[in-house]
C-alpha cells in the first residue's frame, strides 16, 4: 500500500462520507455503495474493504453510531471484496452489467443489515420483509450512482492506475 493509494483511499472515503450526509434525508439513497464497487473494481479488494471500514465508522460518527455498524462493515466489506474479486477477473465491464451488479449489492446490503434484528430479537423474516421498500431504494439509487459516477471516474482511475498504482 504505497502513498498514492492511501491518499486515494482518503478522498473516496471523504466522497463516500459527505455523499452519505448529504443523501441523508433520502431513506436509503447514498453513493456509498457505488463509491465502494468503482473502488473494489479498480483498486482491488483490500482496498474496498479498507475504505468500507473508514467509511462506515467516519460516516457514523456523523449518523450515530450502533450495534447495525458491525452489519454495515460487513456488509460494505462484503460488497467491497466481491467487486475487488470482478475486477480482478473481468478488466473491462459493460456500465450495463455494472449497474445490475450495484441494484443486486443494495439488496444484499439489506440482507446483511437485517441480520442485526436477528442478532437482536431472534426474528428475521418480518424485519426484511418490512425493509425491502428501503432496499428497493438503495438498489435503485445505486444503479444511479454508477451510471453517474463509474463513466466519469473510469478515465481518472485507469490513468491513475497506468502512472502510480502497482497491482
Amino acid at each position: 500500500m504505497n502513498t498514492y493509494r492511501l491518499t486515494l483511499l482518503a478522498l473516496l472515503a471523504a466522497m463516500a462520507v459527505v455523499g452519505r450526509a448529504a443523501f441523508a434525508f433520502l431513506p436509503n439513497v447514498q453513493p456509498v455503495t457505488s463509491i465502494i464497487i468503482i473502488c473494489g473494481i479498480f483498486l482491488g479488494p483490500l482496498s474496498a474493504v479498507l475504505l468500507s471500514l473508514i467509511t462506515v465508522f467516519l460516516s457514523n460518527m456523523l449518523l450515530g453510531m450502533g450495534i447495525w455498524t458491525v452489519w454495515q462493515i460487513v456488509s460494505w466489506a462484503l460488497i467491497g471484496l466481491l467487486s475487488g474479486w470482478i475486477g480482478k477477473l473481468h478488466r473491462r465491464m459493460p456500465v450495463a452489467v455494472l449497474v445490475g451488479f450495484a441494484i443486486f449489492c443494495g439488496y444484499l446490503y439489506g440482507f446483511v443489515v437485517s441480520l442485526t434484528t436477528y442478532q437482536i430479537t431472534g426474528k428475521f423474516l418480518p424485519y426484511y420483509i418490512a425493509g425491502l421498500p428501503f432496499d428497493t431504494f438503495h438498489a435503485l439509487g445505486n444503479g444511479i450512482f454508477i451510471l453517474i459516477f463509474y463513466p466519469l471516474t473510469a478515465v481518472f482511475f485507469k490513468k491513475f492506475k497506468k502512472n502510480h498504482l502497482s497491482v
